[in-house]
């Protein structure tokens, strides 16, 4: 079966691992996706990840989900997408939103790459709107 959103397919895999309590998920590879792993990673919401090119068609992600080390809770609270295949979202540079007023992060396809709102705000670059985290 082919995915129609790999994006919506890659948040999923994540939110399904997190409340299933996995350690580690492994998901197939695409540009946007290592990028997307690497923002998370950078802002600290997961443990480590790893890109396997041999693994699969295109490769597998996999990625080391981070915890609480007290209540036992998942780091990423909530993760969605916000542009879709079907509807696409772009933002001017002067409208990009905060999410959660600046609590969780926003990620951004910008003509300079993917990036987070804040960085996309400081640079004065807009694009389309992929999924906010926090």
């Amino acid at each position: 079966m082919a995915v129609t959103d790999p994006i919506a397919d890659y948040l999923t895999r994540i939110r399904n691992a997190q409340q299933a309590r996995h350690r580690v998920v492994e998901i197939p590879m695409s540009k946007m996706k290592k990028s997307i792993t690497e923002i998370l990673y950078d802002q600290g919401y997961i443990l480590k990840y790893k890109f396997d090119e041999n693994e699969g068609k295109n490769g597998i992600i996999s990625i080391a989900l981070k915890y609480d080390t007290k209540t036992k809770e998942p780091v990423i609270k909530k993760l969605g997408r916000l542009s879709t295949p079907g509807l696409r979202q772009y933002v001017p540079a002067d409208k990009i939103p905060r999410a959660i007023n600046g609590l969780g992060i926003n990620i951004i396809s910008t003509s300079k790459g993917i990036m987070t709102g804040k960085k996309a705000t400081r640079e004065y670059v807009g694009g389309e709107l992929i999924c906010y985290v926090y």
